[in-house]
């Protein structure tokens, strides 16, 4: 009797899931803005994959001068 492939079948669940993630965001591209249907919050663990890029600091005119 053969042995199971457990590093197959885990990487087979990985590129499903990647698979799917991905459908799913080119579909939440295509829906036009202000169109959810799931509600808010229905995506949180994207959020909490995704890492947060912080905003680069306004540009003020205190800073130059001095």
């Amino acid at each position: 009797m053969a042995k199971p492939n457990y590093a197959f079948q885990k990487r087979q669940r990985e590129l499903a899931k990647k698979q799917k993630k991905e459908e799913k965001r080119l579909r939440k591209a295509e829906s036009p803005p202000g169109h959810d249907e799931a509600g808010a919050g229905a995506d949180e663990d994207d959020a909490a994959t995704t890492p947060a890029t912080p905003a680069p600091p306004a540009a003020s005119g205190d800073e130059s001068k001095g």
